[in-house]
């Protein structure tokens, strides 16, 4: 977690290196396994992009993800959610993914007005994000439509 941690290393990073790379310097900066795009298409939250610290092809699980039980749900209602401990979050009382995605902070991904889908930052265990990585994963988000994904 060294080097530049800002908007326009970002921004250079996707430029020079792509979406993929970008997406890699953004998780580099957090303790989180995994870092994603998820585009939101009806009632399903379809995954586009997945950097996993591990490097471990994607697993099916995360591949798409019914947006009635995702946490992506609260990011889209709430404008943002953070948890770094579902198991003790009861807000998240009755989820069927409390205690199992332990650690979620998420932002929504707006493009031409709408809402096209949430970049997030997740892990299995509990993993805090500090206040400038979570408002860099904002301005990220704000410059992802450009970075992500087409269609």
């Amino acid at each position: 977690m060294t080097g530049t941690r800002n908007i326009d290393a970002f921004k250079s990073t996707l430029a020079l290196a792509g979406a993929d790379s970008a997406l890699g310097f953004l998780n580099a900066g957090v303790p989180h396994r995994y870092s994603a795009v998820y585009r939101l298409e009806g009632e399903v939250l379809r995954n586009v992009l997945l950097h996993d610290k591990v490097g471990e092809i994607r697993p099916s699980y995360l591949a798409e993800v019914p947006f009635e039980t995702s946490f992506c749900q609260f990011v889209l209602r709430d404008g943002h959610f953070k948890t770094s401990d579902s198991a003790a979050d009861r807000r998240l009382d009755g989820h069927p993914y409390q205690g199992v995605m332990v650690s979620y902070h998420g932002v929504p991904i707006v493009s031409d007005g709408e809402v096209w889908g949430t970049l997030c930052h997740f892990d299995v265990a509990a993993q805090p994000l500090t206040d400038r990585e979570f408002e860099l994963l904002r301005e990220a988000a704000a410059v992802t439509p450009g970075f992500a994904v087409p269609g």
